[in-house]
C-alpha cells in the first residue's frame, strides 16, 4: 500500500511539472494560454500493475491589465515662448495586447505657468525625436495602437509656452495612460473582455499610470551700449583733427539661457579713419584680418564674432579712429 501511495504522488508531481508555463511576459504567462493537467495513479489489485487517468482540468489564463508611463527627458526642458516638445514612454506591463488612452494635463499644482496642449504624437519612425509631418498625431480621444506584452511606445506631448512667461518660470505637464479595456482597483474584473474570451483583470497598478515632464523658461536678452573717449594731440580731450577716439561697445547678456551667433559690428564714421591694429575684445588684441580670430577690421568697419554667450556675462569690444 505504501508503494502505491508513493507511485501516485510521483505521478501527480510529474503531471504538475508538465503544466508549468515555458515562457513568460511582463505579467507572467500570456493571456489566453491554456493550463491543462491530468493526474495518473498506478496500483496493483493482484492482477499486475494498472494505471488510470483522472479527468483533465483545463484553465484559461485571464488577461492582466497594467501599464507604466515614464518621462524620457533627462531633466527640465529649456523653453521660450512658443512650441515645445516633451517625450514619454508607454509600456504594456500586462500579459495581453492592450491599447491605452492618453491624457495630457498642463494644469499641475505649483506651476508658474500652464502650457497649451497642442496634441500627442507617436514616434512613427522610432528615432526618439519629434518629426513634424512624419510622426503620427493622435486624434481625440488620443489612443495608442495595441501594444503587445512588454512592448513600449515613445510619444510626444506637443505644447505651447505662453508669451507672458519670464525668465526662470517653471511648469510641469502630466501624461496619463489608461487601459482601453478598463481601469479600477486591483482585481477588478471585466468578464469575457480578455484574450480569446478570457476575463480581463486589473493589475496592481490599476491599469493606469502617469508621469510628468518639466519645463524651465530661459529667456535671454542682449543689451548693447556704446561709449567714446577722446584724446587730442595736445594732451586734452578736444575733438579736433588729429584727435583719437576710442570706442567701447559693451554687450551684456542677461537671463538663464544663452544666445548663439552673437556678432558685434560697427561702421567707421565719416570724417574719421580706422587706426590699424587697435581692435580688441575684453582688452585682448584681435587681428584686422578675417578668419584667424574672432575679429576683423577695415577702413569701412569692424566686426567681432562672440559666438555662443551664456546669460549673466558681458563682453567689451574696443577700437580706435582718428579724426581726419
Amino acid at each position: 500500500m505504501k508503494r502505491e501511495l508513493i507511485s501516485l504522488e510521483r505521478a501527480v508531481a510529474a503531471s504538475l511539472l508538465l503544466a508549468l508555463p515555458v515562457s513568460a511576459s511582463a505579467a507572467g504567462v500570456d493571456a489566453g494560454t491554456l493550463i491543462e493537467n491530468t493526474a495518473t495513479a498506478t496500483y496493483d489489485a493482484g492482477e499486475g500493475p494498472t494505471t488510470i487517468n483522472s479527468n483533465t482540468v483545463t484553465l484559461k489564463v485571464d488577461e492582466l491589465l497594467d501599464v507604466t508611463v515614464s518621462s524620457l527627458d533627462s531633466g527640465p526642458i529649456g523653453a521660450t515662448p512658443g512650441s515645445v516638445v516633451l517625450t514619454f514612454e508607454i509600456t504594456n506591463t500586462g500579459n495581453g495586447p492592450e491599447a491605452y488612452t492618453l491624457t495630457a494635463n498642463p494644469a499641475v499644482g505649483g506651476n508658474d505657468f500652464d502650457t497649451a496642449i497642442d496634441g500627442i504624437a507617436v514616434d512613427s519612425n522610432g528615432n526618439g525625436v519629434y518629426d513634424p509631418g512624419i510622426d503620427q498625431i493622435l486624434t481625440g480621444p488620443e489612443t495608442t495602437a495595441l501594444l503587445d506584452p512588454d512592448e513600449n511606445l515613445t510619444v510626444f506631448v506637443l505644447a505651447t509656452v505662453p508669451p507672458t512667461v519670464v525668465d526662470g518660470d517653471q511648469s510641469t505637464v502630466d501624461l496619463r495612460a489608461d487601459a482601453v479595456t478598463g481601469t479600477g482597483a486591483p482585481g477588478t474584473t471585466f468578464a469575457g473582455q480578455g484574450v480569446d474570451g478570457s476575463d480581463a483583470v486589473v493589475g496592481a497598478g490599476g491599469a493606469s499610470d502617469n508621469a510628468t515632464g518639466s519645463l524651465i523658461v530661459g529667456i535671454t536678452t542682449v543689451d548693447l551700449t556704446k561709449s567714446a573717449t577722446v584724446a587730442d594731440p595736445f594732451g586734452g580731450t578736444s575733438t579736433v583733427p588729429g584727435s583719437t577716439i576710442t570706442y567701447t561697445i559693451t554687450a551684456v547678456v542677461s537671463g538663464s539661457g544663452s544666445v548663439s551667433g552673437l556678432v558685434v559690428s560697427d561702421v567707421i564714421p565719416a570724417g574719421t579713419t580706422y587706426r590699424t591694429g587697435t581692435l580688441a575684445l575684453d582688452s585682448s588684441a584681435l587681428t584686422d584680418a578675417s578668419g584667424d580670430d574672432a575679429g576683423e577690421a577695415s577702413a569701412s568697419g569692424i566686426s567681432v564674432d562672440l559666438g555662443t554667450v551664456a546669460g549673466g556675462s558681458s563682453h567689451a569690444v574696443t577700437f580706435e579712429v582718428s579724426i581726419d
